[in-house]
């Protein structure tokens, strides 16, 4: 049986870790991103996130510094993501020490961008990135950083990112980011019956229960950001009650050791 992941997420902003609610509002510092990972790392999580909340907006891609920095410092596999519109700034990412790159804005843009990234990288580079909120009763797909409506339902635009080749689909809940009130378990359900491919659920995590639920629900990793950053709530606690509670996770061990 496959491991689940557990995946902290980082949201950087001038060089600083930051965190948001619902992508805009209640701006709150949460520390340096190298001595962060580099504490979790200590910590045993699997993989991590890191994301460059103003890049995109910005016309630019999200900084080569820091993911050296961070490659430099800790020995997990990381996705970086932010502004990524070029194969060639992909190829950059990833000689920094980037493992995948997330990509959305560009996606949107031009679907054939994430199949042209998967064949040249190959698709376990490639995470497509699904910015979601409800309208309407309806889960219609965002851009640029959540400001840009695209009338596209998240379902079918994940479905369609698979069959571009991306290699894992990173499914955020505008509406729940920062909330702490639970990931969107129906749109997992949904999803994890119809991917082939690896479903990051991020978006949601405010207790050790939401992060059953969201495994339970189907997804294959869960990103975990407010709640490491503003709880007492550690990877170490995380990964003990996962394992406590028969979801199968990897036994606790940091890179270092």
């Amino acid at each position: 049986m496959l491991k689940k992941r557990i995946i902290p997420k980082f949201l950087i902003r001038g060089g600083r870790l930051v965190k948001l609610r619902r992508f805009d509002a209640d701006q709150r510092e949460a520390g340096n991103p190298v001595s962060t990972a580099k504490v979790y790392d200590s910590y045993g999580i699997d993989e991590l996130i890191i994301v460059d909340i103003d890049a995109t907006g910005e016309d630019r891609v999200v900084a080569s510094p820091i993911i050296e920095r961070v490659a430099e410092e800790v020995f997990i596999p990381f996705t970086v993501g932010g502004g990524v519109r070029s194969l060639e700034e992909i190829e950059a990412l990833l000689k920094a020490g980037a493992d995948k790159v997330s990509i959305n804005s560009a996606a949107v843009a031009d679907p054939g961008f994430v199949t042209r990234a998967a064949s040249r990288f190959g698709d376990q580079c490639i995470v497509a990135s699904v910015d979601y909120r409800e309208e309407a009763g309806a889960k219609k797909v965002f851009a640029r950083g959540g400001h840009r409506a695209t009338g596209m339902d998240a379902s079918e635009w994940a479905l369609r990112m698979q069959d571009a080749h991306a290699g894992e689909i990173l499914l955020t809940s505008i509406d729940r980011d920062g909330m702490m009130n639970g990931y969107d378990l129906d749109l997992i359900a949904t999803l994890a019956d119809k991917l082939d491919v690896p479903l990051i659920a991020s978006s949601g995590a405010g207790s050790l229960a939401d992060c059953k639920a969201a495994l339970d629900a189907g997804a294959s990793a869960i990103t975990i950001s407010s709640m490491f950053i503003f709880t007492d709530h550690s990877p170490i606690k995380v990964r003990t009650y996962l394992n406590t509670n028969g979801v199968p996770v990897r036994s606790q061990k940091g890179s270092r050791s």
